[in-house]
């Protein structure tokens, strides 16, 4: 078998309307474009060596290797634990419920909200994974 593999680079969020999502996700985590697919959507850098891809809902299913994504999907996001109270002020300052706020057995804690296409946004802070 081949050495294990750095992480995961990408991961796809599939989106009605790729400017709202990416606004929302460049103010909330100041994420930026990195490559824009025109009509088709966008990469966001969210963090060292990791991209968040938002493609338009049906916009990929053209393409050589087609893929598309429906439902409201779940994405988590690392954080110090020194900056969840932070993040919570934030988040209340731009008006952006809280749904839920777990502390896993492990100490970790998280903050789930949603984005603009109700997808399940996560925080969270060391302690959730024994690998995290």
């Amino acid at each position: 078998m081949p050495p294990m593999s750095e992480g995961i680079l990408e991961s796809s969020l599939y989106v009605d309307d790729v400017t709202a999502s990416a606004r929302f996700y460049e103010k909330i985590f100041g994420f930026r474009v990195i490559s824009d697919f025109g009509d088709r959507g966008c990469a966001m850098q969210a963090g060292n060596r990791q991209v968040l891809l938002l493609f338009r809902k049906g916009g990929s299913l053209q393409i050589q290797s087609p893929h598309d994504g429906s439902g409201e999907l779940h994405v988590a996001f690392a954080i110090p634990a020194s900056e969840l109270a932070s993040w919570e002020a934030w988040l209340a300052e731009n008006g952006i419920a809280v749904e839920e706020t777990r502390t896993w057995e492990r100490g970790g804690q998280s903050l789930y909200f949603r984005d603009p296409d109700r997808h399940l946004v996560e925080i969270a802070t060391p302690g959730v994974w024994s690998i995290y």
